[in-house]
């Protein structure tokens, strides 16, 4: 008898959390590691989002709400969509989940039939892959480069296009390497999904942490024809420090919304009651919090930079958004894993690998982490690499 199912086999597990378990593991034993793999905010959940959950909890908000979400929040999250993003999403287009992991796993099971194609960009969130292969589709990586920001260019992606393609992962501003696409590049990528009929999941969990003033721009805006074709992906863990609280979101066209619903009200029930209230809080009330968060990261950001680019065999680009840096080390001659698990057990500093990324000849350190910690980590990073770069 064959145990396992096909599908679940070939699913690997994410070197993410390992390196973060070692790394814990070893602070539990008494020894300094600086930690760079944190996936999330290193600041406390606001204080106003806090009261909003232990309110619900004390006025006994505590049993099922519908499955997609209440419509109080359905709502809220409308109106953050016409506010921050010039779309026009009506209440029954979006479905709140527990995590936008769980709204980006949801999708894949909605739209994907065995043998369909999702074309991914690399470097990628290593969670892209998997879910496409749990839905019994066909994850296709294209490639970016790094003197493109790592922003997929038309040329390349239309190279990947076949008649089996059934959507394109844009992640912006992305994870692992923060790059940001501009509105004329967001526009070319839509021209090919209007031409070749493919839906666009537009993930967009870091939104609200941009730098430089930039502006950011959901591709769903860009004209109704892409609207149809688009899902908008977000949540609240990134732009509120929220991770534990599990909430996520999704918006589209109606009948993949339905189904969506559908097969989260058998999966799921629905999400927490009380972390929906909380996410009320979060994107109804005051938004200095946000900003506030922005502007500390951007500094850690800007400290990180420079000092890797004054690294000896270690350089990175400015990333434009999200938390993290993604470093070359080519002129190292080592991969990625070894260098990290050397660099865990030798300079006592944790940094992921950029092999489930992807991307074997990079490091993705993320300065989700107090400024001491970053001056400390790269100070042991520097030490390293002179004695064995």
């Amino acid at each position: 008898m064959i145990r396992i199912a096909g599908r679940a086999s070939c699913i690997t597990s994410s070197v993410t959390l390992d390196i973060t378990a070692k790394a814990k593991k070893m602070r539990a034993e008494g020894i300094d590691v600086v930690g760079f793999g944190a996936g999330e905010p290193d600041f406390d959940t606001p204080a106003h989002i806090k009261s909003a959950a232990i309110k619900a909890i004390n006025e006994g908000f505590t049993k099922y709400t519908p499955s997609s979400g209440t419509l109080e929040l359905r709502e809220a999250i409308s109106q953050k969509f016409k506010k921050d993003n010039n779309l026009d999403y009506k209440p029954s287009q979006i479905v709140v989940s527990s995590g936008a992991k769980h709204s980006l796993n949801n999708i894949f099971q909605a739209i994907c039939n065995p043998g369909d194609e999702v074309i991914i960009p690399a470097p990628y969130w290593l969670s892209y892959p998997e879910m496409v292969k749990m839905a019994e589709a066909v994850p296709v990586v294209v490639g970016t480069s790094q003197s493109n920001e790592f922003k997929v260019t038309e040329i390349d992606l239309e190279k990947k296009i076949t008649n089996k393609t059934k959507a394109f992962i844009l992640n912006s501003p992305s994870n692992p390497t923060g790059c940001v696409y501009g509105r004329k590049e967001l526009e070319a990528i839509a021209k090919l999904a209007i031409k070749h009929k493919f839906f666009i999941i537009s993930d967009e969990i870091y939104e609200k942490l941009v730098y430089d003033n930039k502006e950011y721009v959901s591709i769903a805006s860009l004209g109704k024809e892409i609207y149809d074709l688009t899902i908008t992906v977000n949540g609240v863990s990134k732009s509120y420090s929220m991770t534990g609280w599990r909430i996520g979101y999704a918006a589209g066209p109606s009948d993949v919304m339905n189904a969506i619903g559908n097969i989260q009200s058998h999966a799921a029930s629905n999400p927490t009651s009380i972390s929906q209230k909380a996410t009320q809080a979060a994107l109804t009330q005051d938004q200095k919090c946000v900003d506030e968060m922005r502007e500390e990261f951007q500094k850690r950001r800007d400290y990180m930079v420079s000092r890797i680019n004054k690294t000896d065999k270690i350089t990175c680009v400015n990333p434009g958004g999200a938390f993290y840096v993604f470093c070359d080390i080519s002129k190292l001659k080592i991969d990625s894993v070894t260098l990290a698990t050397r660099l865990l057990d030798e300079a006592k500093v944790a940094v992921i690998p950029g092999e489930p990324f992807g991307a074997n000849d990079f490091i993705r350190l993320s300065f989700a982490t107090s400024m001491d910690n970053i001056k400390k980590g790269i100070d042991r990073i520097e030490e390293w690499v002179k004695k064995n770069g």
